[in-house]
């Protein structure tokens, strides 16, 4: 299997065949602690900071990479998102981390030292926005929080945050997938062919900002599914700092629908099922309501362990932003393609009709909407009183996780103007 690179909105992908287009060589480049920020001037602006916006990074493997931040925003989608906020004279500062699977908190402490830095460097009295992808939403939600209730920090000169598909209630990674994680980690990471793609993901399941974002998590494949001690403690520090910055506009899109409409996967359906050289009967499932056996895992030779659940929503179908895996032919086999891959890997047979993808980040929790545990919650139409953001967007069609399209990035850009 080809070299495993994580992108920087999530996604994992194989190396590509062509590398990522360079992006232009940024006006400024600040060295922060844990961090760095590439600054983009407004051509109206004449090479001078007047009107910020910082956008963060969000969750990923590794370091951030100024490339592949720069065309997620500019060039991957239909809309370029950098170059419509410089015709409004605002200049965009990406802000990207070392060690992107960090602490939401230890990553916030980043985005604070940014915000600090864009004031310093400001010419004029415009007031910041600030805000980020999938994660960078949170770590930004929780920075300018702090920044409100530490009184050694600085006021952050902020009147909009943003978020885009961002897990304000948490994310979703199937509780059989998790399990398949920790099952080929503990036979088969270091088989030649997977061992690298197998440490990657395992890393990356188990790093402190997947466990503060998963709403269900599993340390173990036998584990019953619930908040990591790391969620619970991250969840009670935010509600201490009061949830968010008082006095700062809060504005948000999803990538899913906001009509309650799911994404067509069909609950307690075999998504995946290998069987080969290294397995025995192995298959995982989407998730059902009720007691159900999400997973059957076996290596040959072994015993089967048979994962269990209870009380978990039907939320691979709910409306949300799409976990999408994209790979060198285009195709995008998702959160249950990847298990299919690991299978395929370690050279087994893995039957057709595999179900390539699940929700990711429900629709109710990129504008902080709903409950993820409420499944009535998660499959009707969202109202605006019901959120805890002062203005957001659902997209028309449920769609992969942070995809920049002109529907959501022409509203955003749109409301920084409207309300500044």
């Amino acid at each position: 299997m080809p070299t495993p690179v994580v992108d920087v909105w999530g996604s994992v992908s194989p190396e590509p065949r062509t590398p990522v287009p360079s992006a232009p060589e940024p006006h400024e480049e600040w060295s922060l602690d844990g961090g760095t920020a590439w600054v983009y001037y407004s051509p109206l602006n004449r090479r001078q900071l007047v009107r910020p916006v910082i956008l963060s990074d969000g969750f990923s493997s590794g370091a951030s990479k100024l490339d592949q931040l720069w065309n997620g925003l500019e060039e991957n989608g239909d809309f370029r998102f950098i170059s419509e906020l410089h015709a409004t004279g605002r200049d965009v500062i990406i802000l990207g981390y070392q060690d992107r699977t960090a602490s939401i908190t230890a990553n916030a402490d980043t985005a604070i030292d940014c915000i600090r830095r864009a004031i310093s460097e400001r010419v004029g009295r415009s007031k910041l926005v600030v805000g980020g992808f999938s994660m960078g939403g949170m770590v930004t939600r929780y920075a300018l929080a702090k920044m409100e209730r530490d009184p050694a920090l600085p006021d952050h000169e902020t009147y909009l945050h943003l978020s885009y598909d961002s897990p304000h209630h948490g994310g979703w990674l199937p509780v059989s997938l998790q399990a398949f994680i920790h099952f080929a980690a503990d036979n088969f990471s270091e088989d030649p062919l997977v061992g690298e793609y197998i440490h990657l993901f395992s890393g990356l399941l188990n790093s402190p900002a997947a466990k503060q974002m998963a709403r269900w998590y599993i340390a173990k494949a036998d584990d019953t599914p619930a908040p990591a001690p790391e969620r619970v403690a991250f969840l009670q520090e935010l509600d201490e700092l009061g949830g968010w910055a008082p006095g700062v506009r809060r504005i948000g899109v999803a990538n899913g629908v906001g009509t309650g409409k799911g994404n067509g996967v069909k609950a307690d359906a075999t998504a995946v099922r290998g069987d080969g050289q290294t397995l025995k009967d192995t298959w995982l499932r989407t998730q059902a309501q009720g007691d159900q056996i999400v997973a059957r895992l076996q290596k040959s030779g072994g015993q089967p362990i048979e994962v269990h659940t209870n009380g978990l929503p039907e939320i691979d179908g709910a409306p949300g932003g799409l976990f999408t895996l994209p790979l060198q032919d285009g195709s995008d086999p998702g959160s249950f393609g990847l298990a299919g891959l690991l299978m395929l890997g370690l050279r087994n047979t893995v039957d057709q009709g595999v179900i390539p993808t699940s929700c990711f980040i429900p629709s109710i929790s990129a504008v902080a909407a709903g409950d993820l545990e409420d499944p009535k919650a998660l499959y009707k139409p969202i109202t605006a009183d019901a959120s805890e953001l002062d203005a957001f967007l659902c997209a028309s069609r449920n769609e992969g996780h942070t995809t920049m399209t002109e529907e959501l990035g022409a509203w955003i850009v749109n409301e920084i103007v409207a309300n500044e």
